[in-house]
C-alpha cells in the first residue's frame, strides 16, 4: 500500500501536467519559451509580496505572474527586440525577488521549495488548489481552442476571420499566470518552464494533428511526473529536478524515433 504523501505527490505532478499540457502547446507553437521562464522566475517576487503582506501565496504568486506577462507583452516591439526584453525581466524578476525574500526579518523562507518545488510535501488543500488551477487552465483553452489555434497557425486567416491576436494572446497570458500560481508548490519556478516546453516538444514529432500534440503532451507530462516520483524515490534524488529529467529523457526518445521514421518514410 502506498504512503498517503506519494499518493498525494503522484496526484500533484498529474494535475500539474495536465495543467501545463494544452498552454505548453501553444507556448512551443509560439516559441514563448522564454515568455513562459520570465513569467515563472516572477513567481519569487511573489511569494516575498504574499509573506510581506501576510497574504495568500498563491494569490502573490498569481499577481506577480499576470503582472510580469502583461508588461512584457505591453513592452514587446516598443524599441527592444522581444528576446532582449524577455531576459531582462526574466533574470530581474528572479534577482528582484531573492532580494525581497532576504529582506524579510523575522520570517523563514526555505527558497529551495519555491525554485525546485517540494512536491512530497503537498496537502490535501495543495491538491484542490493544483487540481482546480487545472480544471480552470483546461477549460479555458477548450473554449478558446479554435480561436487560439488559428492565431497561432494562420494569422492571416484569423485577422480575415475578425479573430484578435491580442485577445488571444491575453488569453494565453492569463493561463500562464494559473499555471504558475498552482504548479510552484510541485515543481517550482525554475522548473515551471521546463515543464511547459519539453513535453509537448517531446510530443510533436508523434503527433500529426494539434488536438493529438495535445492528448500526447497530457500523457508524456503525467508519465514523466509519476516515473520521476518514482525514480526520486527509490534513488533519493531530488523529485522536481528529476521529473524534468525523465521528461527530457523521453524527449530525446521521441526525437530520435521522430527522426527515424523520417528517414525510413
Amino acid at each position: 500500500m502506498l504512503d498517503d504523501f506519494l499518493v498525494r505527490a503522484g496526484l500533484a505532478g498529474i494535475g500539474t501536467a495536465l495543467t501545463a499540457a494544452p498552454l505548453g502547446c501553444f507556448v512551443v507553437w509560439r516559441r514563448m519559451a522564454y515568455f513562459g521562464d520570465a513569467t515563472a522566475h516572477a513567481a519569487l517576487l511573489g511569494v516575498a509580496m504574499s509573506l510581506a503582506l501576510q497574504g495568500p501565496i498563491m494569490l502573490g504568486v498569481l499577481c506577480a505572474a499576470l503582472l510580469m506577462a502583461l508588461m512584457v507583452q505591453t513592452l514587446s516591439g516598443r524599441g527592444l527586440a522581444e528576446d532582449t526584453l524577455l531576459g531582462v525581466a526574466a533574470h530581474s524578476a528572479l534577482a528582484v525577488g531573492l532580494v525581497a525574500v532576504s529582506f524579510l526579518s523575522g520570517v523563514r523562507v526555505d527558497l529551495m521549495a519555491y525554485l525546485f518545488g517540494d512536491i512530497l510535501a503537498v496537502s490535501k488543500t495543495d491538491l484542490a488548489v493544483i487540481w482546480g488551477g487545472a480544471a480552470v487552465v483546461i477549460g479555458l483553452m477548450l473554449w478558446r481552442w479554435h480561436r487560439l489555434l488559428t492565431a497561432t497557425l494562420n494569422p492571416d486567416l484569423a485577422q480575415a476571420s475578425g479573430i484578435s491576436f491580442r485577445t488571444e494572446q491575453l488569453v494565453i497570458t492569463i493561463a500562464l499566470a494559473i499555471t504558475v500560481a498552482v504548479a510552484i508548490k510541485a515543481v517550482g519556478a525554475l522548473l515551471i518552464g521546463a515543464l511547459l516546453v519539453i513535453p509537448p516538444a517531446a510530443a510533436r514529432p508523434l503527433a500529426r494533428t494539434p488536438e493529438v500534440m495535445a492528448l500526447l503532451t497530457a500523457l508524456i507530462g503525467s508519465v514523466a511526473a509519476i516515473a520521476g516520483l518514482g525514480a526520486a524515490f527509490q534513488f533519493d534524488t531530488p523529485t522536481g529536478p528529476t521529473i524534468v529529467c525523465v521528461a527530457a529523457g523521453i524527449f530525446t526518445i521521441t526525437t530520435l524515433v521522430g527522426r527515424f521514421g523520417r528517414q525510413t518514410g
